[in-house]
């Protein structure tokens, strides 16, 4: 199982809008062979000073059974067009693939 965080860096203002449409896109995510997980979190307001703020930003929590399934959600036809439908509203998207280390 790997483990991705997504950071999806939004226009101001423009936040709502992509969040929408990950959720209208996160029941075929979900049914996708492979996806253990795909969860979105955003900015928790919490009053603490050493925090780091992404107002703009939305991370996604995804669990995959393998690097070959995850390639494979990133080909789905469904992915090309919610991509396109969020275009002209993200920044920029960064990856982290990660791994359950138990040593």
């Amino acid at each position: 199982m790997i483990t991705v965080i997504a950071e999806i860096k939004v226009k101001p203002g423009r936040r709502e809008a992509v969040l929408a449409a990950i959720q209208a896109l996160r029941p075929s995510v979900l049914a996708e062979d492979g996806c253990g997980e795909y969860t979105l979190l955003t900015d928790y307001k919490a009053q603490v000073p050493w925090r780091k703020t992404a107002p703009d930003s939305i991370f996604m929590l995804e669990q995959w059974k393998s690097i070959r399934h995850l390639e494979q959600h990133q080909q789905a036809q469904h992915m090309d067009e919610h991509r396109a439908h969020i275009r002209n509203d993200v920044v920029d998207v960064t990856f982290h693939i990660l791994e359950k280390r138990t040593d």
